[in-house]
């Protein structure tokens, strides 16, 4: 199981840990990832998800998921996020017609 958030792609990263005799050591820092189920208005039903809480925080700022995946741009977001996005778009263009 990928230690990544499902929209942005944000993973572990690597460093190191310095003492104070400045012996390196090397670490992993591991992003805050969440399981959350976000409400799509689109679709109607909540969409389950790991995601890094700064992208939890982007979402609550844009307005919603389904306003973060379309104002997004698709070379940026994960495959898993390309999916929704384009079912949300489908079911917009759905209530619209």
């Amino acid at each position: 199981m990928a230690r990544r958030c499902d929209l942005t792609g944000k993973g572990v990263q690597a460093g190191n840990n310095v003492s104070h005799a400045h012996n390196k050591t090397r670490r992993r820092f591991l992003p805050n990832l969440q399981t959350v189920s976000m409400m799509s208005d689109a679709l109607g039903k909540p969409v389950r998800m790991k995601l890094a809480a700064h992208t939890i925080r982007t979402i609550e700022h844009k307005g919603g998921l389904d306003r973060f995946l379309l104002d997004s741009s698709s070379s940026k977001l994960t495959d898993e996020a390309l999916r929704i996005k384009r079912r949300v778009k489908k079911a917009l263009e759905g209530k619209a017609a």
